[in-house]
């Protein structure tokens, strides 16, 4: 069963360690190799808020290809759960917005070589109706339009801040947001005009906000790096999950929700 851990505290079970059958690079997919028998493994995986919908996803093929082992998601944002892992929190993969997030923990030398897997594009979210009849990024500068930006620390934040100085523009937010789905519920329940998320979010959002492409989020487009965890308990389980990530099934299901090859 896959669920969304609510602190970083909550103590996690490790199981006792499996021996997984490793992932094939040929024509075999990582979620269709099942677990060649032993003791139950859970895999502790942290990452980007913005990930939530196909890590599920990907969470649940894993969990079917791995008889025995239970995938556990804490999503967020990145910032917070760089700074999270670097206090001690338990975990054995690391899925970060951005470089510098993850630079945060390979700094403090608790995870492995991080590899790219994914980029992500902002887009104006506004609601269905776009009341303000927001239609570019200057639009957002308007007087009367009300913006909600994700924080400068976050990485949704510092692709927002990249945008819009590329623009020359001044926006000034009603309100800034921990993380990309925080500020995507604020255009969804209507409180304001208009929000810079990702695209993929947009998308996720089956049609309750509207999204608008812009030419400086060319700009600022995000990386996301993963990575093992230097002590993750799950060991050989949480290097198949990343393989997962890394493979054409896992690019599959994360291109279909609107994320972009590196």
């Amino acid at each position: 069963m896959v669920f969304r851990l609510s602190r970083w505290a909550v103590a996690l079970p490790v199981a006792l360690a499996l021996g997984l059958s490793g992932c094939g690079s040929g024509a075999t997919s990582p979620a269709s190799e099942a677990a060649s028998g032993g003791d139950a493994k859970e895999v502790t995986v942290f990452a980007a808020a913005s990930l939530t919908g196909t890590f599920t996803e990907l969470g649940k093929a894993f969990e079917a290809a791995h008889p025995g082992t239970t995938v556990r998601f804490n999503f967020g944002s990145s910032a917070t759960l760089a700074q999270q892992l670097v206090q001690g929190a338990p975990a054995d993969v690391f899925a970060a917005a951005s470089p510098a997030t993850m630079k945060t923990v390979t700094d403090a030398a608790l995870a492995g070589a991080p590899v790219t897997f994914v980029r992500n594009k902002l887009r104006i979210a506004v609601p269905a109706d776009n009341p303000a009849q927001v239609d570019e990024l200057k639009d957002l500068a308007g007087p009367e339009v009300k913006v909600a930006l994700c924080a400068e620390q976050v990485p949704c934040g510092a692709a927002a801040v990249k945008a819009l100085a590329a623009a020359g523009l001044k926006v000034t937010p009603v309100t800034l947001e921990q993380d990309v789905k925080a500020t995507l519920t604020k255009v969804r329940l209507g409180e304001v005009d208009a929000a810079l998320v990702y695209a993929t979010d947009v998308i996720a959002s089956d049609g309750k906000v509207t999204g608008i492409e812009f030419p400086e989020a060319d700009q600022a487009i995000n990386d996301y790096p993963i990575a093992t965890l230097a002590k993750a308990p799950a060991g050989e389980a949480a290097r198949q999950f990343v393989d997962l990530m890394l493979s054409r099934q896992g690019r599959d299901v994360l291109t279909e929700a609107g994320f972009e090859a590196p």
